[in-house]
């Protein structure tokens, strides 16, 4: 017999973690389960060591502002990433503030930086900034050629450059570092406090839609055999990183179709050296190679994870079949199917110069990989950095009019028309973005709700709707005030 819940949530990362909280806050009377096939919550994407931790706030990412064909730069995309990032910190604040979330820990400043090394990346750089330097959003940042400054910023980098080599950098104190791990579970526990149900090691078997518009799944006991659960629920989310693709399949709605994936793996070096690790207090971005993905961008990072601070490289391309790090090897070719059979052969044909590149990442040797990161830190000893592999990302493939195909790399919510099911695809910037991603889904799927909602949407996340960089005075106020409570401090 299926147990009936008004809300079940599959997959245990920030994404539902975040709609699981938004949703409890608006319905406190809502019965919520999440499902999770592993045996605890944030142990995929949203891992601390399967992320590169950063507050994507397009303070340091270069590949939010290309340069335009006609040498100008557009700052509106970065803007954009900024904004709905200050929405995830107001809605972080309010956790914090009102006791929902345990503490601040999640979140440290961790100032950010975009670093370039030839006289035309520095002169794109310059242009970058001065593109930048008028938008509230942006206003605190600083650039420089300067060696000595950019030394002050990010000792490591400099130390040992050659001479001559040109150098350019900028600098925002307000960056952060933040474990998403830590973040998921706070939130969890919250949930769990306040009654919502948490099914570890189950995996979805089947989905299937009732006559009366209810969702059914099938689930199975990864430890035992005998272990099956069938769940019924009026609303269903589909939150389970690379996996979700596979799930929207299975539920069989139409606009899921000639929707595919393609999974890219990851590799970073890190180091726990505490005495290599206090010189260097940074997330510093480079420009991506050519025929990278987005997401390839190099950048020499701290962390802290656990109350110990690291510093990271990376992150190195390589390619697995599996959608999830903890996944089957069958994942991509089983999410082939007739409707995106084309689609996929498409975008494949179109993106020959990344297969290229993901080949050539593949080949490459531990040596041949850590001179990328010396090329960041000069005098970094090889004694001092572990390779490890970070999570998988599984970048989209969607129809598309014109090309047949395109790949995709962003995330993208598909809903079904009568707003019963919504499932989240793509990648980056993810989790920065969990929060404004979270309540998009919520207007999307429950219009005749909002209204009610507003209220309480507007206590959590008080300037949601608002963009702050068009009102200075409300951005100050509203981002000096997250600031104290999560603890961020800069100059």
């Amino acid at each position: 017999m299926a147990e009936a819940t008004d809300v079940v949530l599959v997959g245990g990362g920030i994404m539902s973690a975040t709609l699981g909280v938004l949703l409890k806050e608006l319905e406190p009377s809502w019965e919520i389960t999440l499902i999770e096939r592993l045996e605890d919550v944030a142990l995929e994407s949203s891992n601390a060591w399967n992320n590169a931790g950063t507050g994507h706030s397009a303070l340091c990412e270069l590949n939010y502002a290309p340069l335009g064909a006609d040498g100008t730069i557009d700052p509106t995309r970065a803007l954009n990433i900024a904004e709905q990032f200050h929405i995830s910190r107001q809605f972080w604040s309010s956790l914090v503030e009102e006791g929902k979330i345990t503490d601040n820990s999640f979140i440290h400043t961790v100032p950010h930086m975009s670093l370039v090394m030839n006289t035309d990346h520095c002169n794109y750089l310059q242009k970058r900034f001065d593109a930048f330097k008028s938008q509230k959003l942006f206003e605190r940042m600083e650039f420089s050629t300067d060696r000595a400054k950019i030394a002050e910023w990010a000792p490591l980098v400099i130390n040992g450059r050659k001479e001559g080599q040109p150098v350019a950098a900028n600098y925002s104190a307000e960056g952060t570092d933040v474990d998403f791990g830590s973040l998921t579970r706070q939130m969890v526990q919250y949930l769990r406090e306040k009654g919502v149900k948490t099914e570890f090691n189950r995996h979805v078997d089947d989905i299937k839609r009732e006559s009366d518009g209810a969702w059914v799944l099938k689930t199975s006991d990864t430890r035992n055999p005998d272990g099956q659960l069938t769940l019924r629920t009026r609303f269903l989310f589909l939150g389970a990183g690379g996996g979700a693709l596979t799930l929207l399949q299975k539920s069989g709605i139409p606009e899921g179709k000639g929707y595919g994936g393609f999974p890219v793996s990851g590799l970073f070096f890190r180091n726990s050296n505490p005495e290599t690790a206090a010189q260097h207090n940074a997330k510093v971005y480079g420009q991506a190679s050519v025929g990278a993905p987005p997401m390839s961008v190099p950048h020499l990072d701290t962390r802290n994870v656990d109350g110990k601070r690291h510093l990271m490289f990376g992150p190195y391309a390589g390619f697995r079949s599996n959608f999830l790090k903890q996944g089957s090897l069958m994942d991509l070719p089983l999410s082939i199917h007739l409707d995106n059979l084309y689609p996929m052969l498409r975008a494949g044909w179109a993106n020959m110069p990344l297969t290229k590149y993901l080949l050539g990442e593949l080949r490459k040797t531990k040596e041949e990989r850590f001179a990328s990161l010396l090329e960041y830190y000069p005098e970094a000893n090889p004694d001092d950095w572990e390779l490890i592999t970070a999570g998988q990302r599984v970048q989209i493939i969607k129809k598309d009019s014109e090309k047949g195909g395109v790949l995709q790399f962003g995330t993208e919510i598909v809903a079904h028309a009568d707003g019963s099911l919504a499932a989240l695809l793509g990648a980056s910037p993810g989790a920065s973005t969990a929060v404004p991603l979270m309540i998009k889904l919520i207007h999307q799927c429950f219009p005749s709700r909002i209204s009610s909602w507003e209220g309480r949407l507007k206590e959590l996340v008080p300037g949601f709707g608002i963009k702050l960089n068009d009102n200075p005075q409300l951005a100050e106020e509203i981002i000096s005030h997250n600031a104290k409570v999560l603890g961020i401090h800069y100059a």
